[in-house]
């Protein structure tokens, strides 16, 4: 799991800013107060979700536990608790986890889209239910036709055949 740098930096900048805004007694009265919330949560969860090059889900894990969780409830709980004039509302947790909830799932959508891109670059195909095929894991070729279906025999592994092979079909398959 490797770190990337830019939204490394991009984050930090963006914490440093809302930690000066959030726990300090500066007040900026031209912006409503939630949308405010809103924005900057928003940010740090998109910045967050790409630091840590990993797996979607992983990614998801980790930027809804540190960034909406941590960062959206403990805020306001720190706010709370310092003498800087500002209370403890209920509607800026709201505003925080929905701008970072709306954050999240267009990371994960842009970041599925953006696997299955790779996927199908490198010539992997998802396939659909009810596919000719079937599942490829549970042991059926690709175009559902086995090998005795076309008149070779099976061996077991040792090179014998089995039963089900012909009886007029030699140890190598031919007659």
């Amino acid at each position: 799991m490797r770190v990337r740098s830019i939204p490394l930096g991009a984050f930090i900048l963006g914490l440093f800013v809302a930690a000066y805004l959030g726990l300090t007694s500066v007040e900026v009265t031209q912006v409503n107060d939630k949308a405010l919330h809103f924005l900057t949560f928003f940010v740090l969860t998109l910045t967050f979700y790409w630091i840590l090059d990993t797996t979607r889900r992983r990614a998801l894990n980790f930027t809804l536990l540190i960034v909406t969780f941590g960062l959206g409830l403990g805020s306001e709980g720190l706010q709370a608790f310092l003498p800087n004039g500002r209370e403890f509302d209920l509607l800026d947790i709201a505003a925080n986890v929905v701008g970072s909830l709306l954050a999240v799932g267009l990371c994960t959508i842009y970041h599925k889209r953006m696997l299955d891109r790779r996927r199908r670059a490198k010539g992997y195909g998802v396939m659909q239910q009810g596919e000719v095929g079937g599942d490829i894991e549970m042991g059926a070729q690709e175009s559902g036709v086995t090998g005795e279906d076309l008149g070779e025999g099976s061996t077991d592994g040792d090179g014998h055949l089995t039963p089900s092979s012909g009886a007029d079909e030699g140890v190598d398959g031919k007659k």
